[in-house]
């Protein structure tokens, strides 16, 4: 009866063995097909994408087009030591130091007198300046001061800002009430509106007004450096009345019809004119002055015009005779000594005035070229004022 246990026992795992075999080689026998399914619903279409491929970036970012820039720039006034000679100042950082007009943009400026206080100027306006304490380096504005990203790469419909940090109008340091830009036919993005953060008068100064008499207690009365913007628009001189009109705001042709830098940023003639030493080139002048010879060119670039020579030397020698400034043109206090708050200059406001329009001019520098008529008026009208 055992043996038969056993002989059953081992009857049953043989056929579970078999069975193990015979599933693990079964296969499926694929079904007939389902019905599709239906189809989704379409995806909106992508906005295209702007063309920004290596060619157009290397238009202007390749070597062969930015040496001839940097050579350009280190032929440059913004290049040269002078133009930093004063950076580490907190007060003139935000022009003459590249960290400086960088915080300038930023707007991280603001200036504070010896308690604390921010510090206005003669329009009780807060003036802006980096830091209290001032820069410990002054370096000159250079390629990451004007330069930072692009407001757009599509070009063809944006146009090129050439990555400038800003292209907006300025409201004036003198008088931040008043605003400027630079847009024109020739600068329709209003890339020129970058030069105008500097080229404007410094806030350390009214213009005369009023009656009686004024007091002048600086050598360096005037809108100091860089009226150049505010004489392109025709604002800002000392606008009293004389036998001569004044031009309407912005009517310039150098104004409406050209640009800071379609004027100073042309085609350079030898690699010393034009593009970054923004010195004005014959090339840029010719576009318009279609008559103009070098030179024409050169005798307007060094001395101006005709009129504008013998009416500005007129003035400086009517001032110099009256002691007000010397030969120079450094303002002068009672004593024949430079102005200062010790030794203060008191003439009438209709003089002080006459002061400031030579000043204007002076600092100016285009002698006239950036607006003509204006220049006319101001001379003019001041040397009428001095002969009363």
């Amino acid at each position: 009866m055992k043996n038969l246990g056993i002989i059953k026992s081992l009857l049953l795992v043989a056929s579970c063995f078999m069975f193990l075999q015979c599933t693990s080689e079964y296969q499926a026998i694929p079904g007939q097909a389902g019905i599709d399914g239906i189809d989704g619903i379409d995806g909106i279409d992508g906005i295209d994408g702007v063309d920004a491929s290596a060619a157009v970036c290397i238009n202007c970012h390749a070597n062969e087009y930015r040496d001839p820039i940097h050579v350009a720039y280190y032929n440059s006034g913004h290049a040269n030591g002078t133009s930093w000679a004063r950076g580490e100042s907190a007060r003139c950082a935000r022009c003459h130091n590249n960290q400086g007009y960088i915080d300038l943009l930023s707007g991280l400026f603001v200036e504070l007198d010896d308690t604390g206080e921010p510090v206005e100027d003669a329009y009780g306006n807060e003036i802006p300046s980096a830091h209290p304490d001032g820069y410990d380096v002054s370096t000159a504005i250079n390629c990451t001061g004007c330069h930072s990203n692009h407001r757009s790469f599509d070009f063809e419909n944006d146009g090129n800002d050439y990555a400038l940090r800003n292209i907006d109008p300025i409201n004036l340091y003198i008088d931040p009430a008043v605003t400027l830009d630079m847009t024109s036919t020739a600068d329709p993005l209003g890339r020129s509106n970058t030069c105008i953060n500097c080229h404007q008068p410094r806030n350390s100064y009214a213009i005369p007004s009023g009656t009686g008499d004024y007091i002048i207690t600086s050598r360096r009365f005037g809108p100091h450096h860089g009226p150049q913007s505010t004489m392109v628009e025709g604002i800002m001189g000392a606008n009293y009345v004389g036998s001569v009109g004044y031009p309407g705001r912005g009517t310039s042709t150098h104004k409406t019809g050209a640009s800071c830098t379609s004027c100073h940023m042309g085609e350079t003639t030898d690699g010393t004119d034009g593009s970054h030493t923004w010195e004005p080139t014959l090339n840029t002048c010719v576009a318009c002055h279609t008559d103009m010879t070098a030179t024409q060119f050169e005798d307007i670039a060094m001395n101006g015009t005709t009129a504008f020579r013998a009416d500005y030397q007129t003035l400086h020698d009517m001032l110099v005779v009256k002691g007000y400034i010397s030969e120079s043109g450094s303002v002068l206090g009672e004593s024949g000594e430079n102005a200062s708050s010790s030794n203060p200059l008191t003439v009438p406001v209709s003089h002080a005035q006459a002061i400031w329009n030579y000043k204007t001019l002076e600092e100016d520098q285009s002698k006239g070229v950036h607006n003509p008529k204006y220049s006319e008026a101001l001379l003019k009208n001041s040397i009428e004022a001095l002969q009363d």
